[in-house]
């Protein structure tokens, strides 16, 4: 490859291999503190570590699996802006000082949701969803099991997770504070929140797929045009498996295949599937509900390595939502394995008629990664990840081919211009402005969506690259405040780096990313924070927090098994079958004494009766490994077996009054 500043591309800025750092610390004529991050060859080089690697090996390999080469044309000017005093002020906050925005993080193979505040990056509380979490008792207390699903013997069916993607509900154009959901990539499940709790209520498995990965809700309802919210998420599969995955064509891998999901948004049940040509990565909606889209990495359903990159264009894969929901209606669809959904056929070689295609391929550089929908409304990015080059997909040409108005479906191609290496997501300011992570770079670029069709369309004047950001190190996902909403406000953009060598106190091998905070709000971008975060979280949403109403007390009514009053706790026996039922409010709960018989077949239901916003209890029995919370006027039970005779004290283990200490109740348990 040669070298970036001698005919290679001017937004590459670094040598791979030859990147050094040198920390220059310095102050102004003010005395503000201007410490930077600089790069100079001629300083040490840094020793050895991932990104040294990724600066040589991995873009060698790539070189060597079609990795295209930057040309003269992108016009990428060197920005390296710092936080100064005013933007760094703004990201940390006094003490009792609210946070402007709220983001939802995918917490990775923590299975749960991460809440942080924003612009300060305080995570604020975790949301448990696939994977069970000792602080609250998911998938201890039986209300949380019934939600994750469980196995005949009544163990949870799962308890590993690899959450990637999360997004919110949308009414018109814009996140309506409803719901939230996320992905669990292992096991192809999605999970539901509860915006108003922020607690996970629903979890879905889809069948016939593995791999569950892009998701997407839709912006408003593509058939019916008085509902202007959100009714359906998208799912897209990425691994081919047989059809049914029962045991049969284990060694034929050309009858593999893929599936593309539709979610009721409030049943969470899978309303239909498409069979497709090649695989799904992430998935994004447009916001006349019309369209739903997942860029593909593998369109020709490789199962190693270099057959996944064997031709040099994939596709972003459009699906015509309404047409797909008649096809399922005229019962043209059939079912795989045990499952009852439907499926419909959204092959290329049957839609190749525009005007019944379900389905529509554009083609797009081989192997891209992401594809976002700009807050205009107007196009679709995929970004390049093998190839330099973003690409802009204009919606209206894609609709104008389904009503046999356009040619060609690649004439909705309105810009394919380079940007850097390792091109991966994109995020929106609402001016115009498209930022995109460089993975091979380390770096963020800026880049005008209009400038760049200008300059695709034969301007090469127009200056489409507007700022470049160096970051540490490999950025992949990246969103900014409102950034997929109409109003996208162009304030804060984050960035999640994969790799944090250097950049925080060593722990030993395995090293926390970065997650980097960026002031977008001016021309150039502004690095104010590093932020360390356990791995391996993945995509986020950033929304302002006057959008949600969340309510601090649970409504005693919503838990049908409440215990109301503490006269209504007691125990009943119906031979082995045990039912207590207490209470709690601070400093006691309503029994003192529970007497169990060794072999009793126990359920457990505790109401907080504290009214008290903050007023959260927990309930822990020794040696039972049984742990669980309950918030103000919330209910909660679990089951177990007596099977270990002796005196245990069940204790309260959220800290609740001056009296915590003697929350107390004791439990016999009789040989």
């Amino acid at each position: 490859m040669p070298h970036p500043g001698k005919g290679a591309c001017r937004g590459v800025q670094r040598r791979p291999g030859h990147c050094v750092t040198r920390i220059s610390t310095t102050n102004d004529k003010k005395g503000r503190d201007m410490s930077h991050r600089t790069t100079d060859s001629t300083d040490v080089p840094e020793g050895p570590g991932r990104r040294r690697f990724l600066g040589t090996a991995a873009i060698a390999s790539l070189t060597g699996v079609g990795l295209a080469a930057c040309k003269e044309d992108a016009k990428a000017p060197v920005a390296a802006a710092t936080a100064d005093h005013g933007a760094t002020s703004a990201a940390h906050l006094k003490p009792g000082e609210l946070d402007t925005y709220y983001g939802l993080w995918s917490g990775g193979h923590t299975g749960d949701m991460r809440v942080l505040g924003l612009p300060s990056g305080r995570e604020i509380t975790r949301i448990p969803c696939f994977v069970p979490d000792a602080l609250v008792g998911w998938g201890i207390t039986n209300e949380s099991k019934a939600v994750m699903g469980t196995k005949p013997d009544g163990s949870l069916r799962y308890t590993v997770a690899d959450t990637h993607h999360t997004h919110a509900s949308y009414k018109d154009g814009n996140y309506d504070g409803r719901y939230a959901w996320i992905n669990d990539k292992i096991n192809s499940r999605i999970a539901r929140i509860r915006l108003d709790y922020f607690v996970c209520d629903k979890i879905t498995e889809l069948p016939n797929v593995q791999g569950f990965h892009g998701i997407f809700p839709d912006k408003r309802d593509p058939v019916d045009e008085k509902i202007n919210y959100t009714t359906r998420v998208f799912c897209g599969a990425e691994f081919h498996v047989p059809l049914p995955n029962k045991g049969g064509d284990l060694d034929k891998p050309e009858l593999y295949r893929t599936l593309f999901s539709c979610v009721d948004a409030e049943t969470m049940e899978v309303r239909w599937q498409v069979l497709i040509d090649g695989n799904c990565d992430l998935t994004a909606t447009s916001y006349d509900g019309k369209l739903a889209a997942t860029n593909q990495y593998n369109i020709e359903g490789g199962v190693i390595f270099a057959e996944m990159m064997s031709v040099e264009r994939d596709a972003c894969l459009f699906f015509n939502i309404a047409r797909i929901e008649q096809a399922v209606k005229d019962g043209k669809f059939k079912t795989y394995g045990d499952s009852k959904v439907p499926v419909v056929d959204g092959t290329r070689k049957s839609n190749e008629d525009p005007k019944t295609a379900l389905t529509a391929y554009v083609s797009v550089p081989k192997n891209p990664h992401g594809v976002n929908a700009s807050p205009d409304g107007k196009y679709f990015i995929c970004a390049g990840k093998l190839s330099p080059t973003a690409t802009v997909i204009e919606l209206a040409k894609v609709l104008e081919w389904f009503d046999g108005k356009l040619d060609k479906l690649d004439q909705a191609i309105v810009a394919e211009v380079e940007i850097g290496l390792g091109p991966l997501h994109t995020a929106f300011d609402g001016r115009g402005n498209a930022y995109t992570t460089l993975f091979l770079d380390s770096a963020l670029v800026k880049w005008n969506v209009e400038a760049a069709i200008k300059f695709h369309g034969g301007d090469k004047e127009a200056k489409y690259v507007v700022d470049r950001l160096d970051l540490q190190y490999q950025p992949g996902h990246v969103n900014a405040s409102q950034s997929e909403t109409t109003a996208a406000d162009g304030k804060w953009l984050c960035v999640g780096c994969k790799f944090s060598k250097d950049r925080f106190l060593p722990v030993g091998p395995l090293h926390p990313e970065n997650e980097q905070l960026v002031d977008i709000s001016g021309e150039k971008m502004v690095l104010i924070a590093d932020h360390p975060v356990r791995g391996e979280p993945h995509d986020f949403i950033i929304f302002k927090r006057e959008l949600l109403r969340p309510k601090a007390i649970y409504e005693l009514d919503d838990f049908p098994n409440a215990v109301k009053e503490p006269k209504d706790g007691g125990i009943v026996r119906n031979g082995k079958k045990v039912q207590v039922k207490l209470t709690s409010q601070a400093p006691q709960f309503s029994m003192s004494e529970i007497r169990l018989k060794k072999g009793d077949e126990v359920t457990l239901t505790l109401t907080n009766l504290d009214k008290i916003e903050d007023l959260t209890h927990g309930f822990a029995i020794p040696k039972y490994n049984i742990n669980f919370i309950v918030n103000p006027q919330e209910t909660a039970s679990v089951s177990f077996i007596a099977d270990q005779p002796g005196v245990f004290w069940c204790y309260c283990t959220h800290f609740c009054h001056a009296l915590h200490l003697e929350m107390r109740s004791r439990l016999i348990v009789e040989a």
